[in-house]
């Protein structure tokens, strides 16, 4: 191929044309590991309650690497250096960083595999590429498991003001049509530094950083911890689960053969070192394969099965209950017998219908990595010393609540 056609320029519709500056960069678009992002939507099944959230891990592949390149432009504006070599890697890393989700985002990490997070598996996509493209990734590999010698690169990729959450904050707003979550990413970006190694704010731009994390709370209890979000996920959860119990005690269920694989077998972090292939299997499991067989075990023999999948296809969903503390034992006995009553199910079933958990929103942790807001005399502050308004102390304090799913009786 030759120079002139790795120039490509894509229509986003968030940030307009976005071109490529590096070949490579094209070479992993094509490869078929990145186009399978196509095929995994952003939100998992957030489209059952926002219809236009049907936008794709590929779409926000691009977008953060739009914005990573220019963050690199702005930096090096301010009299950082960042080499060639690694505004390459930088922006390699970011591209890369979400390749191991599996079908519906998360839904696969708490069902079929085994304690897998998909960055352990972004980060075998990656390994497998740069022997792919003969060590060209090494220094991408680096950044992006922080063992690269500056750290605000690492920052880039992954910390509390990333270019992936900046991008995922305004890409699910625009496309849930929740403007609660719209965020200033052209002034964000134009206000980076760096510091000491260190990512860093300029003054002028606290009041972009403080909205940036009011949108992220509001976005998470209205987005992606939205009650009936929660119902729908947890539904396929409990559909996975189930059709793994079914497949580990030699049921017949129909699967592709990239389903069966993962549902048929015990299958942790372990078994893709043991097994080379299995990542090239992995990698043929998308959206595509969930669907096409829960649309198949609706008719399946085992009740528990069929009346999950109906009620996913026909968006039958759970009713949900939030609130602040844990369910009690007498409102959790009552309506589990209601519920196994009505759908004369046995006690081993009651769990896929009737179940309790958590969930926190914690739209800043000062714990985890600071957001430092960088002064004209120097000093640096993490934003909640710095704000002027109470609410980021307010935001960075976690909120837990409990839910309770139950079949409408």
């Amino acid at each position: 191929m030759s120079k002139l056609n790795k120039k490509k320029i894509f229509n986003d519709p968030i940030y307009g044309f976005i071109t490529i500056n590096h070949d490579i960069i094209l070479d992993l678009i094509e490869h078929p590991y990145f186009q399978r992002l196509r095929r995994i939507k952003q939100l998992g099944l957030t489209h059952l309650v926002y219809p236009g959230a049907l936008h794709t891990r590929f779409h926000h592949a691009l977008g953060t690497m739009h914005l990573m390149q220019k963050a690199i432009e702005v930096i090096r504006s301010k009299g950082h250096t960042i080499t060639e070599e690694e505004a390459e890697g930088v922006s390699i890393a970011i591209l890369l960083h979400d390749i191991g989700h599996g079908p519906f985002s998360h839904a696969l990490e708490h069902s079929i595999v085994n304690g897998i997070s998909h960055e352990e598996i972004s980060t075998l996509f990656m390994d497998e590429l740069n022997k792919k493209f003969k060590g060209k990734l090494d220094l991408a590999l680096k950044i992006f498991r922080n063992k690269y010698k500056k750290k605000f690169l690492y920052q880039l990729v992954s910390s509390q003001l990333d270019m992936d959450r900046i991008d995922y904050l305004k890409r699910d707003s625009f496309y849930s049509g929740v403007s609660e979550g719209a965020v200033n990413t052209d002034r964000l970006i134009t206000m980076l530094n760096v510091n000491k190694d260190e990512l860093a704010i300029e003054e002028k731009g606290i009041y972009s950083v403080e909205q940036f994390i009011i949108a992220r709370r509001l976005m998470y209890w209205q987005v992606y911890l939205h009650k009936t979000v929660l119902a729908a996920e947890n539904l396929l959860v409990n559909i996975l689960k189930r059709a793994k119990e079914l497949a580990l005690n030699d049921t017949d269920l129909f699967c592709t053969p990239a389903l069966k694989e993962f549902l048929y077998n015990q299958h942790n972090l372990q078994s893709f070192t043991n097994n080379p292939k299995l990542l090239k299997v992995f990698a043929d499991l998308d959206d595509i394969d969930i669907m096409a067989s829960i649309k198949v075990w609706e008719n399946h023999p085992d009740k528990t099965l069929s009346k999950l999948c109906k009620m996913l296809v026909d968006r039958t969903l759970f009713k949900i209950k939030i609130q602040p503390k844990k369910f009690d034992k007498a409102e959790l006995s009552k309506i589990t017998e209601k519920v196994k009553t009505k759908l004369k199910l046995s006690d081993a079933e009651m769990p896929y219908f009737v179940f309790q958990n958590s969930i926190i929103n914690n739209a800043y942790n000062p714990k985890m990595d600071n957001i430092n807001i960088l002064f004209k005399n120097g000093t640096i502050l993490d934003i909640k010393k710095a704000a002027d308004t109470f609410s980021i102390s307010a935001l960075a304090t976690p909120v837990k609540k409990w839910f309770l799913c139950f079949p409408k009786y």
